[in-house]
């Protein structure tokens, strides 16, 4: 099988089949930016998040947005759009050697989009969405399903019926927390157990899980400081991968930067989850 994490794989010398089952076999780690800002602070970022990942023992996928359609504000920034957005990730991914992971929100958007990545992400609001289920899945590109705020982790099981009933078993589950009274989210680590029961990859969602949505009024807030603690505690609950966003000035990011871990602090971190990682593997087997 192809190494997924060589530059020769960027361009294409895997195919989906090869990737899911990467994906299934070891640890792995989802990292970029909330949304393309501007394609050198992307590439920028996806070269430092290879880099991470190479020195941490980790595979890696790259993370970025074409279009952030669920902002809390009319004002917020969405990014450059899909044509612009897919071209950039498609060209990032040939630079920096990681497959490549992006949200779609309307069915009309996975045959353009499916061009240029490797992983098609449903965001959580839309889990439920059948048309868009089974359009990204019928792709057959792998599926990345953000189990939504408002479900418990066992009723994804209908989710994955719908997403399989195209003949497309290459689906992960990702968990990022559950809606606890207003401006609040809390992780169920049971869910972990749980999902992977269904017999697919299941990721934590370590920044999203640390946001305030809504928390600032006319856009969400978050707490940063807590994303190393949720990372390090699903790995050790099971999670098969850890999904982050990171930048390299929260503060100045343009979406997410609240809940966003700073880009300086990913290399730590990861050589922290695959040493986790080492010891919760073995625990699982028993």
């Amino acid at each position: 099988m192809a190494d997924c994490n060589t530059s020769t794989a960027a361009t294409g010398a895997y195919s989906s089949d090869e990737l899911y089952a990467a994906l299934s076999s070891r640890p792995f780690v989802i990292a970029g930016p909330c949304v393309l800002e501007d394609y050198t602070l992307a590439e920028d970022t996806a070269l430092a998040v290879a880099e991470a990942a190479r020195a941490a023992g980790l595979f890696a996928v790259f993370k970025s947005s074409y279009d952030k359609a669920n902002r809390s504000s009319l004002s917020g920034f969405r990014g450059p759009g899909l044509k612009q957005g897919v071209e950039w990730l498609a060209r990032i991914r040939e630079k920096s050697g990681l497959p490549v992971i992006t949200d779609i929100h309307e069915p009309h958007e996975v045959a353009p989009v499916a061009e240029g990545v490797d992983i098609l992400q449903i965001p959580a609001f839309l889990s439920r969405q059948t048309s868009l289920l089974l359009e990204a899945a019928s792709s057959g590109r792998v599926v990345n399903v953000k189990k939504g705020q408002f479900l418990a982790p066992w009723d994804v099981k209908p989710l994955l019926d719908k997403l399989y009933s195209t003949g497309n078993r290459k689906i992960m589950l990702t968990e990022r927390g559950n809606s606890f009274g207003y401006n609040n989210l809390v992780v169920d680590m049971r869910s972990f157990p749980v999902m992977r029961e269904f017999g697919v990859p299941v990721i934590m969602d370590a920044t999203h899980a640390v946001q305030l949505p809504g928390g600032q009024g006319a856009s969400s807030g978050g707490d940063r400081r807590y994303v190393p603690t949720l990372a390090r505690a699903a790995v050790a609950a099971g999670a098969d991968g850890v999904f982050m966003e990171c930048h390299p000035n929260p503060d100045k990011a343009m979406c997410d930067g609240p809940n966003s871990l700073e880009l300086k602090k990913l290399p730590g971190l990861l050589k922290e989850l695959a040493a986790l990682w080492s010891l919760s593997r073995e625990y699982l087997k028993d």
